[in-house]
């Protein structure tokens, strides 16, 4: 089986315009891909909310749709920048909208995460990004007029990136280690992590961790197969 994978594409902020990520959506079914993995943050925020739908968000969805009618398989892995997708009118372009998806690719068994939350010292950071996705949070922003919910999203994730900061500085090896060697001890092989956006690749107890490129630096999709 052939896994396609697409971590932080930022479309709409430092990823530019859909088109160029669309084309290549288009063509993974004759590239063989049976199953897309979606790490998160592809666009610069998403909202699940019809109200906050833009030109490129359409685009977007059309071709994630059309790609399931041709019988490939979707995992969306929330990313900061997502929220409340899970339940929203484009849910039906995904087979799953979760934190973390699990699955084997040629006896391999890898485990995807965005990893933005894997940094339990980072508490503040935690502590937003909790808030700002509740079930309060949803209600405010379902009924809060268009572009007043607009200013309120951007806030709260520049706030998100502000009480990160200090810790997206500098990768947190040692944190990635610790949450990786617990992980894989669950029955994984591989931890695959985006958000950082920085390709590396290294060993820990248990297995291998792969940090994933920012789709909006190499402008390519990854493979496993």
């Amino acid at each position: 089986m052939s896994v396609a994978l697409i971590a932080d594409a930022h479309l709409s902020g430092p990823g530019g315009p859909a088109g160029p990520l669309v084309a290549q959506l288009e063509a993974l079914p004759s590239q063989g891909c049976r199953r897309l993995v979606l790490m998160g943050d592809l666009f610069q925020a998403w909202v699940g909310f019809p109200s906050f739908e833009t030109a490129e968000i359409a685009a977007v969805v059309a071709a994630l749709r059309d790609l399931r009618r041709q019988g490939i398989e979707i995992d969306y892995v929330e990313g900061n920048r997502d929220f409340f997708l899970a339940g929203s009118p484009y849910a039906d372009a995904f087979d799953r909208v979760a934190l973390e998806t699990a699955f084997t690719v040629g006896g391999v068994r890898y485990l995807a995460v965005h990893g933005d939350g894997l940094n339990d010292r980072d508490w503040q950071y935690r502590f937003w990004r909790r808030l700002s996705k509740s079930a309060p949070v949803r209600f405010v922003i379902r009924h809060t007029p268009r572009g007043l919910a607009h200013r309120a999203v951007h806030s709260t994730e520049k706030r998100l990136s502000r009480t990160n900061f200090k810790h997206r500085a500098a990768l947190p090896e040692e944190a990635i280690r610790r949450y990786a060697e617990r992980r894989l001890a669950e029955g994984h092989d591989v931890l695959l992590l985006g958000h950082f956006h920085e390709p590396r690749v290294w060993t820990v107890q248990g297995g291998e961790v792969r940090l994933l490129d920012a789709w909006f630096h190499s402008r390519q999709v990854e493979w496993l197969r």
